[in-house]
Formats: C-alpha cells, sequence, structure tokens
C-alpha cells in the first residue's frame, strides 16, 4: 500500500470521514489516495488554506470529534498556522497533514518549492504533538497515535508531516487495533474533599469553560444541588441552557464572585477570575480539569480534581448528600439579573440584533461570531440552549476566523442552520469562501454588520489617543452585489425586524447567503467585560477599557 492510502484508510478507521485540503504537488498522491476512497471519504477545497485549517476547526467545535484538514509544505502550512493556533487555544482535535519537500533535502537549504527551516518544529510550537511519516508500515501507527493524543487528556491539534516522495511509497502496511482513551481515574479522597468545600458553603458559584462542554447534565446537577449560579463566557456557553434560573453571564458572575464562599471551576483557565477579579484565603476554589498542568496554574487551589469532568462530577454528586444543606438564592441571582439588565439596556443596537438572530435560528441551529462589536455583546447575552451551539474563538480571539470556521460546522453538521455574525473586518479575510459555500454548497448566512470601520480599533483611537486615527477606516464592496456575483442570495436589513425577515428567508432557501446589515458606531460592551477587582488580591495586567 501506498504512505498516502495508509493515511487515508486510517483517518476513515478513526472515524474521519472529510478531509478540508487545498491540493498541490506536494500531495499529489495524497488526493489520489483520497479519490479511491471516494464513497467513504471525501475532500473540500477551499480557496485559501487558513480557511481549510479554519473549516476542520469549525467542524471539530460542532462534534467534539477529531477533523482533519491538507496543505503543502511552507507557505501552506504558515497559512494555515493561525488556525492551528486557534485550536490550541480553543482545546479543539484538528490534525494537520503536512506535505514536505523530498525526503533526503528536508532541512539542507537547497531552496526547493516550498522549502522552510524546521517545518517540524514549527509546527510543534501551535500543536500538541507533531511526527514525520518515514514510509508506509509508519502511517498507521503515527495516524492512531496523532488521533489518541489530539482527544485524550485535554483535547488540541496534532500535526503529521510528509515528504513529496514518501507519499507515492509502497511497503507492507498493518492496522493497529483502535480503543478509545480511557478518562484518568477519579480520586475518591478529592471528591470527598470538594464535596465537603461544597457542601459547606452558603454561596457556592460555579464556572465552566470548554472543558465542561461534554459534561452538561452533570454540571447542572451539581448546580441545582448546590443551589449555585453557574457563570460562563465564549467557549462555556451552553453547558447548561442559558435560559436555566442558575445559569448567568460573565458579568453577572463577577457580581456574585465578591460574596462567594466556594467556587467550583469546571474546565475553565479561571484567568479573569483568579488574576483580575481577585481572590483570597476566604475563597477555597475546587478546581477540576483534565489537565493537571492548568490545575495550580496562577494559585495552587483549595481542592485539585483532576480528570473527565462527567465522571468526577457524577462522583461529586454521589458524595454530595453526606455534607449538603438546603440554599435559597434567589433574591440574590435576581438582584444580579436587574442590575445586568440595566446595563444591558445600553447595549443598543447589538441587543436588538441578537434577539433578531435568535428569534429566527432554530434551536439546534449554530452561531459563530466573529471579533466584532455584536460578537463581544453576544458572549454576554445570547441566548443559548444546547453545548456546541455557539462557537467564540475563545482567548486568541482570531479576526477574521468566522467564515471558514463557519463553513466547516455546516459541512459537519448537514441539516442543521448555521448562522455568522461578523463585521465588515472580519468578513473580508476570507470573504472569497463564498466561492467554497456555493461550489460545496454550503448553506451557511453571514451577516455583515458593516461599519466602514475596523470599529473596536477606532474607538480606542477616539477615545484614548486624543481622536489621532490611522489604519482603521475601511473601503468596502457593494456586500449584496459582491454575494450575488458568486450566485449568493443576498439581502439588505437596516433594522432588526428586517434582519429577522431576512433570516427566515435566507434559512429557507438552504442555500448560501449573506445579509448586509449598515449600522453606525456601536456602543462598547467594555465596562460588561474588563471588570474591576473585588477581592483580595490580583495579578494581572488590565487594560484600559476601549
Amino acid at each position: 500500500m501506498r504512505t498516502a492510502d495508509a493515511v487515508i484508510e486510517s483517518l476513515v478507521r478513526h472515524g474521519i470521514d472529510t478531509l478540508y485540503a487545498l491540493p498541490g504537488v506536494h500531495n499529489d498522491h495524497l488526493f489520489d489516495a483520497a479519490h479511491r476512497a471516494q464513497g467513504r471519504f471525501r475532500v473540500i477545497h477551499p480557496r485559501h488554506e487558513q480557511t481549510a485549517a479554519y473549516m476542520a476547526l469549525g467542524a471539530a467545535l460542532v462534534t467534539g470529534r477529531p477533523q482533519a484538514f491538507a496543505v503543502v509544505p511552507g507557505p501552506g502550512v504558515l497559512n494555515a498556522s493561525a488556525a492551528l493556533l486557534t485550536a490550541y487555544g480553543m482545546n479543539a482535535p484538528v490534525i494537520a497533514l503536512a506535505g514536505q519537500i523530498p525526503s533526503f533535502a528536508i532541512d539542507q537549504g537547497h531552496g526547493h518549492l516550498h522549502e522552510i527551516h524546521d517545518q517540524l518544529g514549527l509546527l510543534r510550537h501551535i500543536t500538541k504533538h507533531g511526527a514525520r511519516i518515514r514510509s508506509p508500515h509508519e502511517a498507521p501507527g503515527l495516524v492512531a497515535e496523532a488521533v489518541r493524543i489530539a482527544t485524550s487528556g485535554r483535547p488540541r491539534p496534532v500535526a503529521l508531516e510528509c515528504a513529496i516522495d514518501t507519499w507515492g511509497m509502497t511497503g507492507p502496511v498493518e492496522f493497529p487495533d483502535i480503543s478509545p482513551p480511557s478518562p484518568p481515574p477519579v480520586d475518591p479522597d478529592a471528591v470527598a474533599h470538594a464535596a465537603r468545600i461544597l457542601g459547606q458553603a452558603e454561596r457556592p458559584l460555579i464556572v465552566v469553560g470548554g472543558g465542561a462542554l461534554g459534561a452538561g447534565p452533570e454540571v447542572q446537577a451539581v448546580a441545582e444541588a448546590l443551589s449555585a449560579p453557574v457563570s460562563s463566557f465564549r467557549r462555556g456557553r451552553g453547558v447548561i441552557p442559558t435560559a436555566h434560573p442558575l445559569a448567568v453571564s460573565f458579568t453577572e458572575g463577577h457580581a456574585l464572585w465578591k460574596s462567594a464562599d466556594a467556587v467550583l471551576a469546571i474546565g475553565t483557565r479561571l484567568y479573569w477570575q483568579q488574576s483580575v477579579w481577585g481572590v483570597d484565603d476566604a475563597l477555597p476554589i475546587v478546581r477540576l480539569d483534565i489537565d493537571p498542568d492548568e490545575i495550580s496554574r496562577f494559585r495552587r487551589p483549595a481542592c485539585p480534581l483532576i480528570g473527565d469532568a462527567a465522571s468526577v462530577l457524577r462522583a461529586l454528586l454521589a458524595e454530595l448528600p453526606a455534607h449538603n444543606h438546603t440554599r435559597r438564592r434567589d433574591a440574590e441571582v435576581a438582584m444580579v439579573r436587574t442590575e445586568f439588565a440595566q446595563r444591558l439596556a445600553r447595549q443598543e443596537p447589538p441587543m436588538s440584533f441578537l434577539r433578531a438572530i435568535r428569534a429566527a435560528l432554530p434551536d439546534d441551529g449554530i452561531y459563530v461570531e466573529e471579533v466584532t462589536q455584536v460578537g463581544f455583546a453576544s458572549r454576554l447575552a445570547f441566548p443559548v440552549h444546547a453545548p456546541r451551539t455557539f462557537l467564540s474563538p475563545g482567548y486568541q480571539d482570531t479576526l477574521g476566523w468566522g467564515y471558514g470556521t463557519a463553513l466547516g460546522a455546516q459541512a459537519a453538521a448537514p441539516g442543521r442552520k448555521v448562522v455568522l455574525a461578523t463585521g465588515d473586518g472580519g468578513f473580508m479575510f476570507q470573504a472569497g469562501e463564498l466561492a467554497t459555500a456555493m461550489h460545496h454548497k454550503l448553506p451557511v448566512v453571514v451577516v455583515v454588520f458593516d461599519d466602514g470601520a475596523f470599529g473596536n480599533v477606532r474607538r480606542i483611537q477616539e477615545r484614548q489617543f486624543g481622536n489621532r486615527l490611522i489604519a482603521c477606516d475601511l473601503t468596502n464592496p457593494d456586500f449584496v452585489r459582491f454575494a450575488e456575483s458568486f450566485g449568493a442570495a443576498a439581502f439588505r436589513a437596516t433594522t432588526p425586524e428586517a434582519l429577522e425577515q431576512a433570516l427566515r428567508q435566507a434559512f429557507a432557501l438552504n442555500a448560501p447567503a449573506l445579509v448586509h446589515v449598515p449600522v453606525g458606531p456601536m456602543p462598547s460592551p467594555w465596562d460588561m467585560i474588563l471588570l474591576p477587582r473585588v477581592r483580595g488580591f490580583a495579578d494581572a495586567w488590565r487594560p484600559a477599557l476601549p
């Protein structure tokens, strides 16, 4: 079997049936192998390597399962690197297949097409694991190891590179048995300690991040047992439905942090809370994370819990009754909700636009937010009904990530509605991928909020730099005619009501579509995100409000 055929077969055996990829001479044998596997395997080719990687990221975020992309070496790898870095920050199991120059010339500096020094070393900086395939018989084992590493412990991207002459090399191949990774064992003593801390507390607070997405029912059950509000931001939204009486926003979580007497942090870096909001000895923190390196980052918790969130929480639920007592938190939660609602009322028109999107999007629809003003507001207040239906770029906050990610989400979730809320600045990073949406019939609906500027940058320059404006204003196409030139449906909406109507029409078409929303300057949401220290000490630099 050729190395390329062995890699494709290995991907299929691990449940990966799609490769997001751009062809090129270094990977010709890989594409030929994909062609031979048609019926069991498909290739979706975008127009830029960054989009191939973002599509794999979107598919991984929606499914929670590993997804693969392939690019040529050198420029191809570098074009995809921003998406890999974003996947690393978001704990997404993305598998990068990178081509390479001839094996005899790697790192020799001969000047081969697409040559780059120490490509594998570069990839290892932005992935959890990197390896080189050197022969056909190595391929199945290396693919299996890459999938295992990507999906075990803290999920993160991995990379495999293969030289142009190795892809076509033929040799005997054996495929290893596939077994799912086993979660770490649950420590009963640590669980008992956590149950005592949380059960004895009067005002416990739960904070969830992306590591809790697979443990929604368990998180909700623990929250209800403790009458503990559950705070989420970006990656953790939807762990429990935001309509649940105990679900609170990031801003509301800040208000509760001040008086909390115990915290359960699940699958979250807990960065803002520990490093900005402040901690003290009166606030015991129970940190549950599958990554042991994350547990004591910033500050050692009162009780570390290392393991799979769902497994550990089930053990905690069994232990809690021996230590728990009844609490009434209704008045406390109602008070912070009222204050938050008053602050949100100043977020117009973003909130009205978000309500329009939510009204048109089905409950199982997927909302992708871009680094833009409406996106920032949605991190605080967009209603989310289920895990993996709110996609946000995490701490990298990668401008321009949105459209490719939305296309990948759509490819991995056919039959569900996918909408991207983006700005004119971010959308133009990948606007040409309307061609990909049309070619592969991916019915993503993109809403472009157009203020003719990098709006956040412009506001910072206005407020903090004496209105000395530079490199913030934009010249845009007519977005409706631009989308129509690709054959996509296009609408223009100037009010929230018109946006909802346009979205309903677009979704009914089940085809790629764009809605252009001209807007003026938006209100700043940052006073609800960059929040002050409220207790003890803090360690982090806090930027000024934009």
